[in-house]
């Protein structure tokens, strides 16, 4: 089995209030008062108070933006041209500082024997992978493999990679490093997917060290994977390349369809992985949204308090895709680090993406 024994996470410098990105989106969506009056509502109850993000433009008077045209309507818009040539300038090094932060003190970057990138927000050969070896002088001949636009459970298949290379390799130092940069993809057009995209999304990294389970540090122990997909749902939340840059498709309908069927996964798992539901001491789930989270605690019969670490990452940095399940598991790993009696702590962790896939990982604190 593999061992997570570091977790670092890592965001972009313009640091944006909830609020401001609302009147950013309003001058865009709101053709009335009206209009305003009910974007506001979404904005004010979503549960997020700041996100992230390589575009400072969010937060600036339209005459200082740097991304978007300076005009009333952000014509001549951005192209996915410009939009990957923001991904390139800005991906690599906030992989890079994150993967350094999350090895410091641990291995040195030449011990790194195999890296895994995951993104699903831009895309380009040689791509990631490549661009953080160069950058890092990692050697020439490191295992690397890239795990591309899976979407919000793609870390949860990161971890999955990295459990089974050292499983083949005791001496193994597997990096993962998941690097979202959701917000170069704002759609202007005025529908409820993009609404709920510029009003959920948001720009981070962050990068996960696996060694085996022999390993003398402490860490979460991965004890099993389990996965499932609701087809039911595959156009209800779904991930498509355009012209002007990628498009989410994420309809009302997905926090129902959670909420039917999360109880059942939940009994999958811990079946599969041959312990009871009962032991589950910690739960770390991405935090898709504020209903998501809320149709997770009526389908498993949890309270708020369970799902602490989860809301504290929706409020503080919004949904940034891969990399936002780590963050919560972060939380849970340093609150582990904190307490006395951990022996064999059970944590289940569980992510979603187009599909609807749903991703499950089952590890203990040793």
């Amino acid at each position: 089995m593999g061992k997570i024994v570091s977790i670092a996470t890592g965001v972009p410098e313009h640091k944006h209030l909830q609020e401001d990105i609302f009147s950013f989106a309003d001058t865009i969506y709101s053709k009335d008062e009206q209009d305003s009056r009910k974007l506001r509502f979404l904005y004010r109850h979503s549960d997020i108070n700041t996100r992230y993000s390589v575009i400072p433009d969010y937060s600036l008077p339209a005459e200082q933006r740097q991304f978007y045209s300076k005009s009333k309507t952000l014509e001549p818009f951005p192209g996915l041209e410009n939009r990957m040539e923001w991904y390139a300038t800005y991906a690599a090094p906030l992989s890079v500082k994150t993967i350094h932060d999350c090895i410091a003190g641990t291995i040195k970057s030449n011990e790194i024997t195999h890296l895994i990138t995951v993104s699903c927000t831009g895309m380009s050969a040689p791509g990631l992978d490549l661009e953080i070896m160069e950058a890092m002088n990692l050697p020439s001949t490191v295992f690397r493999t890239s795990v591309n636009f899976m979407g919000c459970y793609a870390a949860i298949h990161g971890l999955k990679l990295a459990d089974a290379l050292c499983n083949n390799d005791p001496l193994a130092n597997v990096v993962v490093v998941c690097t979202e940069l959701c917000t170069l993809h704002f759609q202007k057009e005025n529908s409820v997917d993009n609404i709920t995209s510029t009003l959920l999304f948001a720009d981070g990294c962050a990068a996960v060290l696996v060694q085996h389970n022999s390993s003398k540090l402490k860490g979460l122990m991965m004890r099993s994977f389990f996965s499932d997909v609701a087809f039911n749902g595959k156009k209800d939340m779904s991930w498509q390349l355009s012209s002007t840059g990628f498009l989410m498709t994420l309809s009302g309908y997905v926090p129902e369809l959670v909420r039917e069927d999360f109880n059942n996964l939940v009994l999958k798992a811990v079946d599969n992985a041959g312990i009871k539901k009962e032991k589950i001491k910690y739960w770390c789930i991405h935090p898709g949204g504020k209903k998501i989270l809320e149709a997770i605690q009526q389908s498993v019969s949890l309270t708020k308090p369970d799902l602490k670490y989860s809301y504290d990452v929706l409020n503080d940095y919004g949904n940034m895709s891969s990399p936002t399940i780590l963050f919560v598991l972060q939380k849970i790993l340093q609150q582990l680090q904190l307490e006395l009696d951990t022996e064999n702590t059970t944590v289940f962790g569980a992510a979603f993406g187009p599909g609807i896939t749903m991703e499950t990982f089952i590890a203990e604190y040793d």
